[in-house]
């Protein structure tokens, strides 16, 4: 029976050995169990390999992913079965016979078992695993049951205990060993597994001294024996001791759970515990207990494999190597042992890493003699140094630097891996880099673990930098902080750094990954991860290449890429690292787009740099951004190609085939701009705004730089000549640029000097200035006409820029007059109008004159139109200046300034740029007030015209000719037959006739002007009774438009449109802020004529969507939704009239929602002038006109009007009511259709609701309205009752009809005449249709 619970304790105790299936290293680290408790599945093959070594190279935390694949428990080899039948008969001596038979039999027993429960076991793997556990439960509950009552007691109290007593009574004298102790050694919890690694050390150390203490007394301890004794050299150790150490050393062999980590621990703390233990007889058990056989295969070799390394690393790591030799120089051990680590790691690729960390574990315990005498002097070490670049060997580089670092001078071991002496600066060179190419290739193992020789090498690169750091915060510790800044200038390393940034980044990231398989690129964007949270933002560039950002580039823009997921993390960690230091994300800016020619964020389809760039908003980043730009500018065109030389000569035309080769200028201006207007930073605006200028305008006749006394200043321009197309995309920037400075009114910049802080003043300024250098001119030679224009804005600017001085200066003393009680509040008001023109026009004169600089030859009229508008506007002002050329503006029969400043307004919006556009409305906006109908008319006839040829064209006139090419129909005649009267009225008549016959095709009847003096949109080409010197004088913007009308069958058209589109549009901008400023005004009826009959063509002809919704859309909120309506003498009941009936016959007969729905609102908006401004008693046409609508809707099919809209006017307009309610109850009672008097009888019970809703005034004036229309409501009853509609929802209308007839009658006490009226038919009928309701009104 004790043979028996021996060999079941020896297969508890091989069970407990394979628990783990976790490696965890011989220190007492805890984090080494953090990520043990997840298990990871192993993989097979090289895979297998790669895994293991890549947790390897850290033993406090390596080999932690393997898992054992096959999970069947190792059956109890015969040999481990024989040793604990020997333990136990060494407490229990038999006879060899005896033993010999026992093993036989106990074998016999065990087939037999096996044989008889293998029919019973599944072939499922898991039921099969559950029912042999359950054999071996019944087994162990059969031999418990079998054992004598002493041994089962003890049994019982040691499972208690979770110990199990070695010990017996008659040696109670000696310390006891519990061997439970391993099993808590594979547990998963940090904890437990030190809290048994602790109490396996106490009991061992006490087991030895008792052992020694036997010895000395001359003892014998063979009864003690846990094994069969062995010729293992451990002669001097107790038998539990070396029962321990065997079962140690087989436990780091194991797999699961975490039984390396633990069993690691308890070696390396025995070892370093109990001196007796001899390092020699150690190595020889461990190579013996976990020696390879050639039976074994796959994972049991693997185990032992990794079981060997990790016995070495707790040898190496308890220190006992070490003291051997402190205490005996002479010992070889030290060559010993790295012979057979060396030996072990060439076995396998994965076991290298962590060898070599087990050499370096060793050597830190070394002092450098011992190095020097034995660690380096070990054969195989030396030949793994000879061939280690030959073989490409990372690991044993790694090893050969660590070693170095530890070593106080240069050994010739190494002399074959770098010069000497060794330092960053030697190995940094291209040289020393190129030598080791092979060793940097090879770490591509262990992916996607970085190999340990990177963060090494890192950590070598940076160190010059980390220490001159260091000993400059020493220094300014101790001395002032100006010795300090001299001495970094003087000593700084950063160059160096730059030179060995460089070496690096071109041989090994560059030469020797990105050049190379996917896998080395993947590791080339791992290093360059390591490196750049440690770059210094000067260093960046040298780091982020030109060939990394290409392959970066060219792998992100392809989504299917291999790598696609590594350059986006790399990109992403890299966006993430610099996000909140201004100096890295500027450098990181630069590198991308630099190196992509401004294309980054295009080519590799990301928002990378747009979102970089967008965190410079306020932040004070924003102005070293700002110059890094301008600096890249500059230096990139030193860069450029030999063929950009002599583009500045080059039309514009030729310019854009070059676009693409200056794309990275075109973002810089882009950025600058977009910069400046997001940051608002007036130091931003001003450099901005000097560069733009600079750039855009200027080019330097003598060299690259020139000196200005009045700025302070060098200014440059780049080496190469910059294109037009790059100085146009200045001048555009520029323009958008002062449009921001305009709109933000207020602002100033910081002036230093003579410079003005007003932004606008300060361009003008700036723009004279630079002029005045005799070595620098415009970028082209301007025109006379050109520079005539040019200088007369100028001095007109000045002169402005001084009245609106004064103007401000006045409105300082006006507003602390009001502040006092004693201001004028109406010159107060005088003062800020004249302060928004002025402003206005200044702005407006600075944006033309940079359109006479962009578009030479096309401005220079209308900015001296603009200059003598400018005169007349601001005459008041006492200067010479403004009564220069007085004869040429104030001469009998000159046009009025609003006719000359709106034609100069309209003539520069159809080429002109959008900041230009915000110019002119702003202009347009401070003088609308002063704004005639004649100007309003001009804007109108502009959104009126249409390319469609001309219908009266004369063949063989030359005179005709441009006539035709305008398409503009002269209609002189027609405007003075007007004036004359008849004649014109029967002009305006006929072209009415000609529109409707034109408006029959789509059902929409427009109504006949009855006078054409009181409709002013009668005619189609209204020019407001001007001549024809003054009609084509406000038609000259048009021809700038109309000139390639001839080329429109030649593909010309569309651009012709499209201008044309663009121009009108830009009109309506204007014409929308004159309706805002003069909204209640009878003129609003005149725009209105013009817009609504514009919508109806552009719907009937099928023309722009765009410009149908945008004239809808004014319409819409300036006019019909407006609170304020025209009123006054001004509106005319004919005009009225007959707008009334355009709308109501649009509304009736269009097929398309928009123009229903406009046309509805358009009648609503009538509807309400027509009761603000005329009694009942002049509205019989108005009612005639709906009663007309009326009329269309219960007889007509074609009619598209809806109940819901009648029902709304009635809603409205109240006294509409009272005008056809005895229209409406008569077609209720002729009209033949069923479905139209139904709908009639909906809207008359709509207005008998209004009066049954409507306050107790409104009901008493209604009494005697409804009374006499009493009867046809009875006979109308009496009629409805007697033939009912066939449907049942009809039905319900009548119903409802008449109850709420019957409700109005009790409502207005009429009760009495009702039951008169009613005939005895109709009396009855309503009784029995009703009852209780028509019982109440009887009653």
């Amino acid at each position: 029976m004790k043979n028996k619970k021996k060999r079941e304790e020896a297969e508890n105790e091989v069970e407990n050995d394979e628990i783990a299936s976790l490696c965890e290293s011989p220190t007492i680290s805890r984090e080494m169990s953090k990520n043990n408790k997840k298990k990871k599945s192993l993989e097979v093959g090289n895979e297998v390999e790669k895994a293991e070594v890549a947790s390897l190279p850290e033993i406090p935390t390596s080999l932690q992913g393997m898992k054992k694949k096959n999970k069947k428990k190792r059956e109890v080899t015969e040999n481990e079965v024989e040793e604990s039948e020997d333990a136990s008969l060494s407490k229990n001596p038999q006879s060899p016979q005896e033993n010999k038979k026992n093993r036989k039999k106990k074998r016999e027993e065990a087939e037999n078992e096996d044989k008889a429960g293998f029919s019973s076991i599944p072939a499922n793997p898991m039921e099969r695993r559950k029912k042999r556990r359950e054999m071996d439960k019944e087994k162990h509950q059969t031999e418990s049951n079998n054992m004598p009552s002493r041994t089962r007691v003890l049994v019982q109290s040691s499972e208690h205990q979770m110990s199990v007593v070695s010990n017996p009574p008659l040696l109670s004298n000696i310390p006891g060993f519990h061997i439970s102790v391993f099993r808590d050694l594979s547990l998963a919890d940090t904890m437990a597994r030190e809290a048994a690694t602790e109490a396996l050390v106490k009991e061992l150390c006490e087991v030895q001294k008792a052992h020694e203490k036997c010895i000395k007394e001359g003892s014998s301890e063979d009864d003690l024996q846990l094994e069969a004794a062995k010729d293992d050299g451990l002669n001097n150790c107790a038998p539990s001791l070396r029962y321990a150490l065997r079962r140690l050393i087989r436990g780091v062999s194991s797999s699961r759970e975490c039984a390396r980590q633990g069993f690691a621990l308890g070696l390396t703390i025995v070892i370093a515990s109990i001196p007796s233990i001899k390092v020699d007889s150690l190595l020889k058990l461990i190579d013996e207990l976990l020696e390879v056989s050639s039976s074994m295969k796959g994972q049991e070799v693997r185990d032992c494999y990794l079981g060997r390394l990790f016995a070495y690393g707790a040898l190496a790591r308890s220190g006992r190597i070490a003291g051997e030799w402190t205490s005996d120089k002479k010992s070889k051990s030290i060559m010993e042992f790295i012979n057979s680590v060396v030996s072990l790691a060439n076995k396998k690729r994965y076991l290298r890493e962590p060898a070599a960390s087990i050499i370096v574990d060793l050597a830190n315990k070394l002092p450098a003699q011992a190095l020097s005498t034995h660690v380096l002097e070990a054969s195989l070490l030396k030949e793994w140094f000879q061939r280690a670049t030959d073989d490409g060997n990372p690991d044993v580089l790694l090893l050969a630097m660590k070693l170095q670092e530890t070593l106080s001078g240069d050994d010739e071991t190494f002399s074959k891996l770098w010069p000497c002496p060794f330092s960053p600066k030697n190995l940094f060179t291209i040289e020393a880099l190129t030598s080791l190419v092979s060793c940097f290739k090879e770490t591509t193992f262990c992916q996607p673990r970085v190999h340990s020789l990177w963060p090494y090498l890192v950590d070598i690169l940076f160190s010059d930098l980390e220490r001159h750091e260091e000993e400059v915060l020493d220094i300014q510790s101790i001395t002032s902080s100006k010795k300090s800044k001299k001495n970094r200038k003087r000593n700084s390393p950063e160059k160096d750094l730059i030179k060995r940034l460089r070496s690096f980044c071109e041989v090994v990231i560059e030469g020797a990954l990105l050049s190379s398989s996917h896998d080395r690129k993947h590791l080339a964007f791992d290093v360059l991860l390591l490196v750049m949270p440690r770059l210094p933002s000067s260093c960046i560039h040298a780091v982020l290449s030109k060939k990394l950002i290409h392959c970066l580039v060219d792998i992100l823009s392809t989504k299917d890429s291999w790598l696609y997921k590594a350059a986006q993390h790399f990109l992403h960690e890299i966006s993430s690292l610099v996000e909140n230091d201004d100096d890295r994300r500027i450098a990181v800016v630069v590198a991308l787009q630099q190196h992509t020619d401004g294309k980054f964020d295009i080519i590799a389809r990301t928002n990378t740099v747009k979102d970089l760039v967008s965190k410079f908003g306020m932040d004070p980043g924003c102005t070293p951004f700002v110059g890094s730009l301008i600096s890249l500018f500059l230096d990139e065109g030193a860069s450029g190609s030999a063929t950009n030389q002599n583009l500045e000569g080059l039309a514009e035309d030729d310019d854009d085939s070059l676009t693409s080769s200056y794309s990275l200028r075109n973002w810089i201006v882009d950025c600058l701009y977009r910069i400046s207007k997001n940051s608002k930073l007036l130091t931003v605006r001003k450099e901005a705004l000097k560069f733009l200028t600079l750039q855009g305008l200027f080019s330097a006749s003598l060299g690259t730089e020139v000196t200005s006394f009045e700025l302070h200043e060098k200014l440059k321009w780049p080496k190469s000549a910059t294109s037009s197309h790059i100085r146009r995309i200045c001048m555009e920037q520029l323009q958008l640029l002062l449009g921001d400075i305009q709109k933000d009114e207020g602002s100033e910049f910081e002036s230093a000097g003579k410079e003005p802080s007003e932004p606008g003043e300060y361009f003008m300024w700036l723009l004279e200035t630079v002029r005045n250098i005799p070595s620098v001119s415009l970028f082209r030679t301007l025109s006379d006409e050109d520079e005539g224009a040019l200088k007369k804005m100028h001095s007109m600017h000045a002169k402005m820029l001084c009245m609106e001085k004064e103007n401000k200066k006045e409105k300082e003393k006006e507003e602390e007059k009001e502040k006092e009680g004693k201001g004028n509040k109406d010159k107060l008001f005088s003062i800020r109008c004249k302060l928004d023109k002025l402003f206005a026009m200044r702005f407006l004169l600075i944006q033309l004159l940079l359109q006479v600089l962009l578009h030479p030859g096309e401005f220079s009229d209308a900015a001296s139109e603009l200059v003598i508008c400018c005169k007349k506007a601001f005459a008041d002002y006492n200067d010479p200046g403004f009564s220069e050329e007085e004869e040429d503006i104030d001469v009998d029969g000159s046009p009025v300034l609003m006719d000359v400043l709106v034609d100069t307004l309209l003539s520069l919006l159809p080429h002109s740029s959008g900041p230009l556009c915000f110019a002119v409305e702003r202009v347009f906006k401070a003088f609308c007030d002063e704004i005639a109908e004649p100007n309003l008319l001009s804007m109108l006839r502009v959104i009126k015209k249409d390319l469609k040829p001309s219908r009266h064209q004369v063949a063989d006139s030359d005179d005709d000719e441009e006539e035709d090419v305008l398409g503009i129909e002269e209609t002189e005649d027609n405007d003075e037959a007007e004036e004359s009267g008849e004649d014109g009225e029967s002009n305006a008549e006929m072209r009415n006739e000609d529109l409707n016959d034109a408006d029959d095709d789509d059902g929409v009847a427009f109504g006949k002007a009855n006078d054409a003096t009181q409709d002013p949109e009668g005619s189609d080409d209204s020019d407001g009774g001007m001549d024809d010197a003054a009609m084509f004088r406000m038609d000259s913007y048009l021809a700038l438009i109309f000139k390639e009308k001839k080329n429109m069958a030649g593909g010309g058209g569309d651009t012709t449109q499209s201008q044309l589109m663009l121009f009108k549009l830009r009109v309506l901008s204007l014409l929308e802020i004159f309706l805002q400023k003069h909204a209640g005004k009878p003129i609003i009826l005149t725009a209105y004529s013009y817009l609504i009959r514009v919508v109806f063509n552009l719907s009937r002809m099928g023309g722009s969507v765009q410009l149908t919704q945008r004239i809808s859309g004014i319409l819409q909120r300036r006019i019909f939704k407006q609170k304020d309506y025209p009123k006054g003498d001004g509106v005319q009941i004919k005009t009225l009239e007959n707008h009334l009936e355009k709308s109501l016959s649009s509304a009736s007969r269009s097929k398309q929602e928009p123009v229903t729905s406009l046309s509805q609102n358009a009648t609503f908006w009538l509807l309400k002038i027509v009761r603000a401004n005329f009694t009942e008693t002049q509205l019989q046409r108005t009612i005639e006109i709906f009663q007309t609508s009326l009329e269309d809707f219960f007889t007509n099919k074609k009619s598209r009007f809806k109940s819901g809209f009648f029902k709304e006017v009635f809603r409205r307009e109240p006294w509409l009511v009272r005008m056809l309610f005895g229209f409406l109850l008569e077609k209720c009672r002729n009209t033949k259709s069923e479905f139209r008097r139904v709908e009639a009888l909906s809207l008359v019970d709509d207005m008998l609701k209004l009066w049954v809703s409507g306050k107790a005034e409104v009901i008493l004036s209604e009494l005697s309205f409804f009374k006499g229309h009493l009867s046809s409501v009875c006979d109308l009853i009496q009629q409805l009752l007697s033939k009912p509609p066939e449907k049942a929802s009809r039905r319900s209308e009548v119903r409802q009809f008449c109850i709420g007839a019957l409700k109005v009658v009790s409502k207005l006490k009429l009760n009495k005449s009702f039951i008169k009226a009613l005939k005895p038919d109709a009396y009855a009928a309503c009784e029995s249709h009703f009852g209780d309701v028509f019982k109440e009104v009887v009653q």
